[in-house]
């Protein structure tokens, strides 16, 4: 890809940005009981992006606080900030670095390394730019949505708990949907 295809997103503004988490959303779903789905989201994460003139060149770095995650449930919740899943006494962050951005099909995959419990793996996210404008208090916005699937293993979240009937408590797929918000940085 080169600048030019930058252009091609309407509005398209470089410069560095900061994820805005009174408008994002860090959030996932996962197989319970092998008949439904669970979702569960982080109340407390930063990051920042900055956008270049070549798009490709831009970056994404992230940080996720796992003790803030919410399901719904406290008696879930702690279940999984303990060491049987999380470890979050041991592990209390987690961070994304992206490490590529690349055209593929009708958007764009952004590569990164995606750090959970002192493990790092690579991972690919499907990127939407959903747009770049101006906001009511007279700064710059741009929103991303972002999707991905890992395998919760890789990351050392390898909890075995099999259901009498075959099957399995929690699935090991663990669907990752961001929806980012991020404000220009003034000048």
């Amino acid at each position: 890809m080169t600048a030019a295809a930058s252009t091609q997103i309407p509005g398209y503004v470089t410069g560095t940005w900061d994820i805005d988490p009174a408008h994002s959303d860090i959030s996932f779903t996962v197989r319970h009981m092998m008949v439904s789905k669970v979702r569960g989201h982080f109340d407390v994460f930063s990051g920042e992006i900055v956008t270049r003139d070549d798009l490709t060149s831009s970056s994404v770095t992230a940080t996720i606080d796992a003790r803030s995650i919410d399901t719904n449930n406290d008696q879930r919740d702690e279940h999984i900030r303990s060491t049987d899943f999380f470890d979050v006494a041991n592990h209390p962050q987690w961070t994304f670095r992206s490490t590529g951005l690349r055209a593929e099909r009708a958007g764009y995959v952004l590569d990164g390394e995606l750090t959970i419990k002192g493990v790092t793996r690579p991972v690919a996210l499907d990127l939407e730019i959903g747009g770049f404008g101006a906001d009511a208090w007279g700064g710059t916005r741009a929103g991303f949505t972002a999707t991905t699937t890992i395998n919760r293993n890789d990351f050392g979240v390898d909890i075995a708990m099999p259901l009498d009937g075959g099957g399995v408590v929690v699935s090991d797929k663990v669907q990752i949907t961001l929806e980012i918000q991020a404000v220009l940085r003034a000048g």
